[in-house]
């Protein structure tokens, strides 16, 4: 249990502050990567820029969904219980938030909350950790927050992840939101992003 304490943000306000600024900063400015403050993440298997989203972003009101592997992990659950006393829950439909270890992971980005017409804020935020915000396939961006295009290259993304966010994207304002974190650093993608395949 001991690590399970320790493991967080040596300044809580300050950090999950400076954190929480990033994420929101993250959003707004599609594809663009933002410096994430990460805590020592001791006594969780969980990277530490997951446990820095999950200590921001989580607490008593919002729902929380951790994948198969984080969640068979007594630790990584004691931790979240812990530090956030959010609801777990065992459908990622029913999560405000999702925290993801690999797109291996990651369920179809379909079997989260879209939200609903009348609520869109509703829906779930997923976020992803992967292994690297660059050196993966080429991907370009439109939409809000973007004044031209803007060419991204995230490595780790599932195979079928364009087709599936083209989906997504049509359900506006309804959809998913996605945060890719990796390396001490978050990418945004909100659900009003265009993203296709080259550059």
């Amino acid at each position: 249990m001991e690590g399970v304490i320790d493991g967080a943000f040596a300044d809580p306000v300050m950090q999950s502050q400076s954190v929480f600024r990033a994420l929101m900063d993250a959003l707004a400015n599609p594809g663009t990567m933002r410096k994430l403050p990460v805590p020592r993440a001791i006594g969780t298997s969980m990277i530490p820029e997951l446990v820095s989203t999950l200590l921001t972003l989580s607490d008593h009101d919002t729902s929380i969904w951790l994948d198969e592997v984080l969640r068979s992990e007594p630790a990584n659950v004691q931790f979240a219980s812990f530090h956030t006393g959010a609801p777990m829950v065992a459908e990622p439909g029913r999560a405000a938030f999702a925290f993801v270890h690999s797109a291996e992971a990651m369920p179809p980005l379909d079997q989260f909350n879209p939200g609903t017409q009348d609520y869109p804020d509703r829906s779930t935020t997923i976020v992803l950790a992967v292994p690297s915000l660059s050196g993966g396939p080429a991907l370009s961006l439109r939409g809000p927050g973007m004044k031209d295009e803007v060419h991204i290259s995230p490595s780790g993304l599932p195979g079928d992840f364009v087709g599936q966010w083209e989906i997504n994207r049509a359900l506006f304002p309804r959809g998913v939101d996605l945060l890719l974190v990796a390396d001490g650093h978050v990418m945004g993608l909100p659900r009003t992003t265009r993203i296709a395949e080259g550059q």
